[in-house]
């Protein structure tokens, strides 16, 4: 099975080691609100489009409780138009800072270039977001064949359209001659729909949730124990593989090119 084409995620996969972009904006944009959101519950959806991402957080019960106590009823589409209004703009500030590509993903892109392999990409962020992401990435020398976002289909994560789409801007076909990466559960499930390869990316994902600083300055025998507990959160998700970190996919890419 000859592998054509590789779809990445971006936040926590290719940049923004351990995904702090949207975290940070998430928690900032409840805070402006007068409500407490942790950093754990801001990941707990990662990976699906970002409104529905705000709408998920809103029905969390320690969420409603602090808005009904603030504000006497519980949040609606409109209190949520205008948080993920705020999100799209403290994301926008912070997108610079945390747009470096994680360790060992330059290296992997050009790799599999020279390979002919397509490079594809799915994400939670709208259009508008990635147009900037887009931007920055091209100042860096990384410019996928295609882009999909969850405003070029009629659904994002976990649903297979974004795939679909990219396999269809990429001319790549069967579905199993494509790999989808990425570092969340959203991910994972979202390969699986779409009957492609589907591989978890331990290092850097927002499902670890630790900076690269954490990661090098952690005692092993308690950063084995968190890399653990992902791996298996990944592989009860359906994970065909669940990689250490992104430099590893070569090595996953030969084997499954061995599979009859």
């Amino acid at each position: 099975m000859k592998i054509k084409a590789v779809i990445f995620d971006w936040a926590g996969t290719m940049i923004d080691y351990g995904c702090f972009a949207p975290v940070e904006s998430l928690v900032c944009v409840f805070k402006e609100k007068g409500i407490c959101l942790t950093e754990r519950q801001a990941r707990g959806p990662m990976g699906i489009e970002k409104k529905q991402h705000i709408r998920t957080l809103c029905r969390l019960t320690t969420v409603m409780k602090q808005w009904q106590q603030q504000y006497g009823c519980p949040p609606d589409e409109k209190d949520i138009d205008e948080l993920y209004n705020r999100f799209e703009h403290l994301l926008s500030d912070l997108q610079s800072r945390y747009a470096t590509a994680v360790p060992g993903f330059p290296e992997l892109f050009m790799a599999l270039k020279k390979k002919g392999i397509k490079i594809g990409s799915t994400t939670g962020y709208s259009k508008k977001i990635m147009e900037r992401l887009r931007k920055e990435a091209m100042l860096k020398n990384y410019c996928p064949d295609s882009i999909v976002t969850p405003d070029d289909v009629t659904k994002g994560r976990p649903f297979p359209w974004m795939c679909f789409k990219n396999m269809e801007n990429m001319e790549v076909y069967p579905p199993l001659s494509c790999i989808k990466v990425g570092d969340t559960i959203s991910d994972i499930k979202e390969g699986l729909n779409a009957g492609i390869w589907s591989i978890g990316i331990i290092k850097g994902s927002s499902e670890l949730g630790l900076s690269l600083e954490e990661v090098q300055s952690m005692p092993s025998i308690q950063l084995e124990k968190k890399c653990g507990i992902v791996m298996k959160k990944f592989l009860e998700a359906g994970a065909h593989y669940v990689l250490d970190t992104i430099a590893c996919l070569p090595e996953v890419i030969e084997k499954i090119s061995c599979t009859k």
